[in-house]
């Protein structure tokens, strides 16, 4: 209970007495400004097993980076832009759908990217734990510099391409109709994800980043309609997630990345139960009623 006899040394004092405590925090309310903002569109559009697939397609660039001994981030971004490209690339070419073409790649570049590190090449680099899991302790300057840029990118591209991507996610024929280029926008959507995602594994992982795609937009969606709203609501419950995933990993020495990720996790089911609470203490219409209600409900 020193969160309540001592909430000065148990909320605030991690962060003013330890630096690297305070990198963390900055690095993850970037990756949730990204990820919140385009993850937004993710759950609206339903394409959370794309983004989970595109988390798991950066691995073997990663994984090359990490043996060759160059930036990881660029190849991640690179293994991301070539997944990106061949999802689009193989329904063209063959009777596959969409789906079958992500899960393919899905499951084949996670096992290209465990190929590679257990290679004789990969010998004595040690192994990509902390880029699967995240390494938010172990946060630089330089990253939080590559987090920045990638926040200005996503959330500029959110801000210029919101009407496409609205009117896209609700009526993709009015879409066409409006000449707003579909393809092209979904596109830039798949480009968004895979940069937010690229930026965001230094923090919670490669396998955790969907935690925070998904997790903050899916609770907030469940209580606001408007966009915007959702946006910046999912923003919030992020960055509560980091702050308080943060302070737990300290205080009980667990793994930063995993505890901001089943953070966000529980926060996304509490509010599912304090919804599915609120709409059974409904008082229930009277009987009387019920026909002009089943009438409306019908409309």
């Amino acid at each position: 209970m020193t969160f309540l006899t001592d909430p000065v040394g148990w909320w605030i004092e991690p962060f003013t007495s330890n630096p690297f405590m305070t990198k963390a925090l900055a690095a993850g309310l970037l990756a949730v400004l990204t990820t919140s903002m385009v993850g937004t569109w993710v759950v609206l559009r339903s394409l959370n097993f794309l983004g989970d697939a595109l988390a798991h397609g950066v691995l073997p660039g990663i994984a090359i980076a990490f043996i060759v001994g160059f930036d990881t981030g660029l190849g991640a971004l690179v293994a991301a832009i070539v997944m990106v490209s061949a999802i689009s690339f193989i329904p063209r070419i063959s009777p596959l759908s969409e789906d079958t073409s992500i899960g393919v790649l899905f499951v084949g570049l996670l096992a290209l990217a465990v190929v590679i590190m257990s290679s004789e090449a990969a010998a004595g680099t040690g192994d990509i734990d902390r880029f699967l899991f995240g390494s938010i302790t172990g946060v630089q300057n330089t990253d939080l510099v590559r987090q920045a840029v990638v926040s200005v990118v996503a959330v500029g591209g959110a801000v210029v391409f919101y009407r496409a991507f609205f009117v896209m996610t609700f009526c993709e024929v009015q879409a066409e109709m409006a000449r707003l280029r579909p393809r092209l926008t979904h596109g830039v959507l798949m480009v968004l994800l895979a940069i937010t995602i690229v930026g965001s594994f230094q923090v919670v992982g490669s396998l955790l980043v969907m935690a925070f795609l998904i997790a903050p937009p899916a609770t907030a969606s469940m209580f606001l309609r408007r966009v915007p709203l959702i946006m910046v609501a999912a923003v919030l419950i992020g960055a509560v997630s980091v702050y308080v995933g943060l302070l737990l990993s300290y205080h009980h020495r667990l793994a930063g990345g995993a505890t901001m990720a089943l953070t966000a996790v529980a926060i996304l089911f509490a509010a599912m139960l304090i919804r599915a609470l609120v709409y059974a203490l409904r008082p229930a219409p009277p009987e009387d009623a019920l026909p002009v209600q089943m009438l409306a409900d019908s409309r």
